[in-house]
């Protein structure tokens, strides 16, 4: 039976073609991931990319999976007659991910994917090591990243490379030790890798967009060679520069080629620091660092080390949250609270072209351990594991910011709307203790669905925005709807004040 199901998507797909992408597409997107239900749970996955596409997501994230995708996975040889780069070689297994594009395409939602390893255990630079992920060949990448931007170029139209290359769950080693130091290697792997990748993805689908980065924000001082690596040490590595940004060409430098891509991906994952809330370590880069992340992105660029756009791409990022998770979660109001914070503070950024919220569905809690590992998987989702919504979920549809600095009278208000609406959203204003909502002022949106205004406001009333949702083939006369409200005589630790949950 859900061999049928599955197979039914993929008709139906096919059958009924493309549907256009949402009309605010332009600017800055509102993407999601949630690959684990996209991938290994097709029977729950219509009902969410449903509810996405009411939502009014941009671009949902995927990943072409290399080591479940590719064959000979325990392998140590590359299996007899397989031709990696020919995405129809029937001993490639693409099914899963089919189901997954063809399900979101169908939906009118566009496809970034991530072509990640590890990959099979024959694809290492060892395989005697029983490392998959040990010091991958750039060959054997650049072959099945063919394979993959050939399969899915009328589908897909940006590539991810790789996913967090500065973590060991995904790239080894991490260092390796000379005398009594420890140098980077994995800045030097991945660079081969996205050097290896780029030209094959460009020649198999001209026109897409090529990710490059995808870096973890947070790493440690090596002690073993799986330390993961801190971001910004990383990028300087993989430009082939020191701390200063001076070029090096010695040791794994001797034959630098300036890596490639369109944009730069990152995942500023803050854990419990608010989005305003500065890392004090300057390697490091979280959600309130990404200003330190675009400088050395602009100093690599200036210097030539990495052949990239001044554009970002945030494509996966998020806050567990308590429940389910106590010991590295923040509340169900900060969540709600923070997620429209970060949204805000994307815009704000201008270079940011996207944010990707991770995930749907909290992924079952996991006990591996004491401490944080007592609560292990991710509970970063809008909803719960069982479906359940989070309050964060109420205000997704329209997240809703005061920028108030302090002492000022006048603020930026700024939201997005982003189911379909009409292109004008009415602000509207309640004073304390008063019944009635009253319009201020109408404010048009951008082709994004984002608005802003500058105006004086009374600190002690409420605020919130109401905008008309376009009718839809479920929904011929919809009713206008509104924001949350935000409160400006509830004090604030920050100057941004967000919406508060419904």
């Amino acid at each position: 039976m859900r061999k049928w199901f599955v197979g039914l998507l993929v008709f139906s797909a096919t059958l009924f073609g493309v549907a256009a992408p949402p009309a605010h597409a332009a600017g800055l997107e509102f993407e999601i991931e949630d690959e684990g239900l996209l991938l290994s749970n097709p029977l729950l996955a219509p009902d969410a990319v449903n509810a996405w596409k009411k939502l009014g997501v941009d671009t949902v994230r995927l990943h072409a999976r290399w080591w479940q995708i590719a064959p000979g996975s325990d392998a140590a040889k590359m299996p007899a007659g397989f031709v990696p780069t020919n995405p129809n070689d029937p001993q490639y297994n693409w099914h899963a991910l089919d189901v997954a594009v063809n399900l979101v395409r169908s939906a009118g939602i566009k496809v970034m994917l991530t072509v990640t390893g590890p990959g099979p255990l024959w694809t290492s630079g060892s395989p005697s090591k029983k490392e998959p992920r040990y010091k991958p060949k750039a060959s054997a990448y650049a072959a099945f990243s063919q394979a993959a931007a050939t399969r899915y170029k009328d589908r897909v139209d940006r590539y991810l490379l790789w996913n967090e290359p500065n973590q060991k769950g995904w790239l080894q080693p991490q260092w390796e030790h000379s005398g009594h130091n420890w140098l980077p290697v994995a800045p030097h792997l991945y660079r081969d890798l996205v050097n290896a990748a780029y030209p094959v993805i460009r020649k198999a689908d001209p026109g897409a967009e090529i990710v490059i980065g995808e870096l973890a924000p947070v790493g440690n001082r090596p002690i073993i060679a799986e330390t993961p690596m801190k971001p910004l040490p990383f990028l300087r590595s993989f430009g082939c520069v020191d701390d200063s940004y001076r070029s090096l060409r010695t040791g794994l430098c001797k034959k630098f080629k300036a890596p490639r891509g369109t944009t730069i991906g990152y995942h500023p994952h803050p854990k419990k620091l608010a989005p305003d809330k500065v890392n004090k370590d300057v390697d490091d880069a979280q959600y309130a660092d990404l200003p330190r992340l675009f400088s050395a992105i602009d100093k690599l660029r200036k210097r030539h080390r990495i052949s990239v756009s001044a554009n970002v791409n945030l494509t996966e990022f998020g806050y567990e949250t308590n429940p389910p998770d106590p010991a590295s979660g923040v509340s169900l109001a900060l969540q709600a609270r923070y997620l429209q914070q970060a949204a805000y503070l994307a815009w704000k950024y201008k270079r940011v072209r996207g944010l990707s919220f991770y995930q749907w569905d909290d992924e079952p809690t996991a006990n591996l351990g004491s401490g944080t590992k007592r609560y292990s998987n991710w509970q970063t989702g809008l909803r719960f594991n069982d479906s359940k919504p989070k309050p964060a979920l109420s205000v997704m549809p329209a997240p809703f910011v005061i920028d108030q600095k302090k002492g000022s009278s006048s603020v930026t208000l700024w939201g997005q709307v982003r189911p379909d609406a009409n292109p004008q959203v009415t602000i509207q204003t309640r004073a304390k203790g008063a019944a009635d909502w009253t319009d201020a002022t109408t404010v048009t949106t951008g082709s994004d669905g984002v608005w802003s205004k500058k105006m004086k406001i009374n600190k002690t009333s409420s605020y919130r925005y109401r905008w008309q949702p376009k009718p839809s083939p479920d929904n011929a006369n919809p009713d206008a709807r509104t924001s949350g409200l935000v409160d400006l005589s509830i004090k604030e630790s920050t100057q941004y004040h967000a919406s508060l949950p419904f």
